[in-house]
């Protein structure tokens, strides 16, 4: 008996052939009805058809999902009608703001369903140490709950100093809730966080990395929010982690960054939000949390409710195709008349952003860029890089940061409209990431953050068009932008 050795080879040929078409068919319908960006849909068909059946892995683990988290809409309603005096004032003072004003708050609470409210007091704390003083401050005058959210919480000398004073203030009778990113603050082990339960702190992780928690990981879609809340009344937010790099006192190369103190009315949103993501990360019954409502949002007092500037809390993340912090920022650059002024460490922008930034720089607007010289990834660095010829042709003006890391997450638009919140100016944040911003409205902060702009122009370099480069270097730039998409 004799094997005809080429026949067989052809068999498996032609097997092989429609295995790998029945791949790629099964392949293309299970992306395409998740209705991405078509740039994305195509990008990932592309790749994993080059994987073949490895492919389904690669996309089960680190593909794009639709994540669903339980707004706790009883809270809101709640909420929403404790805030009755602010809102009087707000819709009294919208009737004398620009239209284009009244569209971008509109739109924040369409895409979020977060209201304008209003503080007594919106105050820019600019560096780690300021910042850590503050919330230190607050923390030490809470009388009866601090809620803390953090995507870096790491167990080093602000870290433990944070961790001592929680404790401290648990045994007091404080009720302290603490959330942390579990990828983002993976350095946070037992031993460090066992003082915190005995003392009666409540601890959570979101999106635990842990094998076996979900039948599908979640490794891309972290909470990047930074939150405090003290007593429901004083609340922080933006760019500064629990981290020695954030602390010019303890390390000199601490990365420069901003973050934002407000107190009033307005707080009760950065509360909302921390509880959303609290019933979200450990399964707490909502309507357990709803009876605790009393407790954690005390009714403030009149003169308190009624604060003179206008706040408003602008949440987004992987749960909602709203992107509300990206349309946010685009709609606020379309604004613009005078200037818009943006600083991100981070800038990796999709079409809708450089098209409003061009678009703003073209019509007259003093558009500015401020990003660092060197990040803490090269490759984000050199994607970023490789948008300033079409900026800088349209107009746009760029800086590049050069005495630290910069870190600092805001972009200020004429004298009526600033924001200040926890989201780079890429697609990660925008699309991957659960981020919160807060916009105020008027010249409260914007005098501010324009000042800090112009003083952090005094340690920057000016990127002029036309400069001169290396091909190697263009071609790294080049390269690192066609991975925009997943940077």
């Amino acid at each position: 008996m004799t094997i005809d050795l080429p026949t067989i080879s052809q068999e498996w040929k032609t097997g092989l052939s429609f295995a790998w078409s029945g791949y790629i068919a099964i392949l293309a319908v299970w992306i395409v009805m998740q209705k991405r960006a078509p740039l994305s849909t195509m990008s990932w068909i592309l790749s994993l058809a080059l994987l073949p059946f490895a492919g389904f892995v690669v996309y089960y683990f680190f593909g794009p999902q639709r994540l669903k988290k339980q707004r706790l809409k009883r809270v809101r309603s709640r909420a929403i009608a404790r805030a009755s005096a602010g809102v009087a004032m707000l819709r009294q003072a919208a009737e004398r703001a620009p239209p284009a004003l009244k569209e971008l708050a509109q739109l924040g609470t369409a895409t979020c369903g977060l209201p304008v409210s209003s503080a007594t007091e919106a105050r820019l704390l600019s560096g780690g140490a300021s910042t850590f003083d503050a919330i230190f401050e607050a923390i030490r005058n809470a009388a009866h709950h601090v809620h803390l959210e953090y995507y870096i919480f790491e167990p080093d000398k602000i870290g433990t100093a944070l961790r001592d004073l929680l404790i401290e203030r648990a045994q007091q009778g404080i009720t302290v809730r603490l959330l942390l990113d579990a990828l983002g603050s993976k350095r946070i082990g037992r031993r460090f966080m066992a003082p915190m339960r005995d003392a009666g702190i409540e601890v959570a992780l979101f999106h635990d990395t842990k094998i076996g928690r979900r039948l599908r990981p979640v490794t891309n879609y972290r909470t990047h929010r930074k939150i405090v809340v003290c007593d429901g009344r004083v609340g922080f937010t933006g760019g500064v982690n629990i981290t020695d790099e954030e602390d010019a006192r303890t390390r000199p190369d601490a990365y420069h960054d901003v973050h934002l103190r407000i107190e009033g009315s307005a707080v009760r949103w950065l509360q909302t939000t921390f509880l959303e993501d609290w019933a979200y990360a450990t399964g707490d019954d909502p309507r357990e949390m709803d009876v605790d409502m009393d407790q954690l949002l005390p009714r403030l007092p009149a003169r308190e409710e009624a604060g003179d500037i206008a706040v408003q809390i602008v949440t987004s993340g992987p749960d909602s195709t709203m992107e509300g912090i990206h349309r946010m920022h685009v709609a606020a650059i379309h604004s613009a008349v005078h200037r818009a002024w943006l600083t991100t460490p981070y800038f990796v922008p999709g079409e809708p952003a450089m098209m409003a930034l061009t678009s703003a720089a073209l019509r007259g607007v003093d558009v500015r860029l401020l990003v660092p010289r060197r990040s803490d990834s090269l490759v984000v660095s050199a994607a970023a890089r490789s948008y300033y010829d079409e900026l800088l042709a349209a107009g746009v003006k760029v800086w590049e940061y050069k005495a630290r890391m910069l870190h600092s997450k805001t972009l200020v638009v004429d004298d009526h409209c600033a924001m200040v919140g926890t989201a780079n100016f890429d697609i990660r944040s925008f699309r991957l990431n659960f981020e919160v911003m807060a916009v105020v409205y008027g010249p409260t902060l914007a005098k501010p953050l324009a000042a800090q702009f112009e003083t952090d122009l005094h340690s920057s370099a000016s990127i002029r068009a036309h400069r001169p480069q290396p091909f190697l270097r263009r071609l790294g730039e080049a390269l690192a932008r066609l991975f925009s998409p997943v940077l």
